[in-house]
């Protein structure tokens, strides 16, 4: 007699990250791309990262600079 198996449910993979590069962060803000590199070699924009040679935004932290720097500055 076989024994039943207990079916387990699906459990549902975790939302994969968004990755945006420096093109569409600055359409994401419209500004120029140059204003991408400048905020990054400033230090004042979203943090970024490098996979290899490439610049890459997480859209989540990019959406966490952006509350902060309403915040910061009393803008709703």
């Amino acid at each position: 007699m076989a024994t039943a198996v207990p079916r387990l449910r699906p459990v549902p993979a975790p939302e994969s990250p968004t990755f945006l590069t420096p093109e569409q962060l600055a359409d994401l803000f419209t500004v120029p791309l140059e204003t991408v590199y400048q905020w990054r070699r400033k230090r004042t924009g979203p943090p970024g990262f490098r996979v290899g040679r490439h610049l890459r935004y997480d859209l989540a932290a990019v959406l966490a600079w952006v509350a902060q720097q309403t915040e910061n500055t009393g803008a709703a």
